[in-house]
């Protein structure tokens, strides 16, 4: 007997686990395929079985990048239901490839954003090998454990942080620039409350120009066009400026192709430019959404449900758009440091810049997209669903704090994360409806709770009633005329508990933004910079250790 039941439970892990066990495989499968292709593919390299580990590392670092930061790409449009999970992890995953092999391999600085002074380490590429390894692995590993936490968390910052640990281990506090640094801390606060005023803005915008309208249907054939084309704006002028640095003078040549067009070739897209080319680019959406709107097949009813539908579509566009631009950007973080340790390995030197090989950039386009199909969803949930309501109007808000806020503090040269935009701006529309809902008269929580004992009485009394006719041997007329009244009475009463647990769900309901939530992610951020410092602080010495 004692037998079975373990097997029993046994067979119940397994199905339990399963799952996890099947994700597990396919990321080992994908780390040891990147080490042995490395190794077969860098023979002539002395060093190559380093070189392998670093890929190895890289690859895992990628694959965290995937399961923790892409979520803020998709995560409100899933949580409003304007695409599945699965849709969702398709369309991120093809985008945040594409992005990360078509436009992210410009040449990377080695040392992200000049956290630490290479020339601290005399020219020996040992000691930067070692502290470039233990940055990126220090990394990988915060990232691993805040998408175990369910927390969303910067990855650039995590990886600021592994390399100012590694760099101090290696070389002493003055390596480090600490107005860099500073520049890093004051992100914390500037991009979510950037991003949380932008979405609120949006949001309360649309809502007093559709939403609290008598006549939504007028009301949307006017001013969806609008928005959609103010956000496609802000998208193309987005992706112009963040997703294309590197094939720009490519793109340049084939739009100089086209008659009445001519831009000037420079390296890099320049603000005024990309903001014309989203200028142009918004008018033809305009004009398609309003005749769309317009349409007489189109059917569009008074309701708000209606109007948010109106939403799914361009929503779907900006999570393809925000997943592109991110792969193109953030691949660095895994693949910055990976591309040093192979220029340090190759070329036997360090320099402050080193051109990222094909397979380079392979290891961090398809280990973000593994990544992100294998273990993204739980931070999708959490960015979607976890942290606050959310619809398409409130998702599409999001996405257009996401891109806009990226443009502005750009050219104001504040430092920003993506990460903490995005969370910023669920965090906006969230307590933008709590500021909204302050009047809202309601019954203190405590009267609805004695009304509803009250009314459990009242039914449980009816009940009672009910069961000693049933039970009765012989019934008159005017006991099945009192039976019937009786589930009458039942059912009205059912009706009337249902409608009052529902009204002390909405009083409870005005605090719409988790502050437990809050909390864990508030305190992720600060963290993380010092929790990967430390970390690849202590990784440097440890593989200082083994090396010597």
């Amino acid at each position: 007997m004692e037998i079975q039941t373990i097997k029993k439970l046994e067979d119940e892990a397994l199905k339990r686990n399963g799952p996890d066990f099947v994700r597990l495989g396919l990321a080992l499968f994908f780390l040891v395929a990147i080490s042995t292709y490395t190794i077969l593919s860098n023979g002539e390299v002395s060093n190559n079985l380093f070189l392998s580990i670093a890929a190895l590392i890289g690859a895992y670092m990628a694959m965290n990048i995937g399961a923790n930061d892409v979520a803020n790409n998709v995560g409100p449009a899933v949580g409003s239901r304007a695409m599945t999970m699965t849709m969702a992890i398709v369309i991120a995953a093809v985008f945040e490839a594409a992005g990360a092999l078509i436009a992210g391999g410009e040449v990377v600085k080695t040392i992200k954003k000049g956290i630490i002074d290479i020339s601290a380490f005399g020219g020996n590429p040992d000691p930067f090998i070692w502290a470039m390894m233990a940055a990126l692995l220090a990394g990988a590993l915060w990232l691993n454990f805040a998408t175990m936490m369910k927390a969303p968390v910067s990855t650039t910052h995590s990886i600021v942080g592994g390399v100012m640990g590694a760099g101090i281990a290696a070389a002493g506090f003055s390596i480090v620039s600490w107005s860099t640094m500073a520049k890093i801390a004051a992100s914390w606060v500037i991009s979510p409350v950037l991003g949380g005023i932008i979405a609120a803005l949006f949001l309360l915008a649309i809502k007093k120009s559709i939403v609290f309208k008598d006549d939504k249907i007028q009301a949307a054939q006017k001013y969806v066009p609008l928005f959609v084309a103010i956000m496609s704006w802000a998208f193309i002028t987005y992706i112009v400026l963040k997703g294309l640095k590197k094939v720009w003078p490519q793109v340049v040549e084939t739009l100089n192709i086209l008659p009445l067009i001519y831009i000037e070739v420079t390296h890099k897209p320049t603000f005024s430019t990309a903001l014309v080319l989203g200028f142009i680019i918004s008018i033809p959406v305009y004009f398609a959404v309003r005749k769309k709107l317009n349409a007489k097949h189109t059917v569009i009813e008074n309701s708000r449900e209606s109007v948010n539908t109106l939403f799914t579509i361009p929503l779907i566009f900006a999570a393809g758009l925000l997943s592109f631009a991110h792969g193109a950007n953030d691949v660095a973080n895994a693949i910055g440091p990976l591309a040093a340790i192979n220029d340090a390995i190759v070329n036997g030197g360090i320099s402050t810049k080193a051109s990222i090989p094909l397979w380079v950039m392979g290891v961090g386009a398809f280990g973000i997209a593994i990544g992100l199909a294998l273990y993204g969803s739980k931070l999708i949930r959490t960015v979607g669903s976890e942290i606050t309501e959310l619809d398409q109007i409130r998702a599409f808000c999001i996405a257009m704090a996401a891109s806009i806020t990226v443009i502005i503090a750009s050219q104001l040269g504040l430092p920003v994360s993506s990460t903490h935009i995005a969370i910023g701006g669920v965090f906006g529309v969230g307590f933008l409806r709590e500021y909204l809902h302050r009047d809202i008269p309601t019954v203190t929580i405590e009267e609805d709770t004695d009304a509803l004992h009250d009314e459990k009485k009242v039914l449980n009394s009816y009940k009672d009633n009910a069961k000693s006719l049933e039970t009765k041997s012989e019934k008159s007329e005017a006991d099945y005329k009192q039976l019937v009244a009786l589930y009458e009475n039942i059912k009205e009463q059912e009706k009337l508990i249902k409608a009052t647990k529902k009204h002390i769900k909405r009083i409870k309901k005005v605090e719409y933004v988790k502050r437990d939530a809050i909390k864990k992610i508030i305190a992720a951020w600060i963290v993380t910079v010092p929790a990967a410092a430390v970390l690849a602080a202590m990784l440097y010495f440890m593989i200082r250790g083994i090396m010597l």
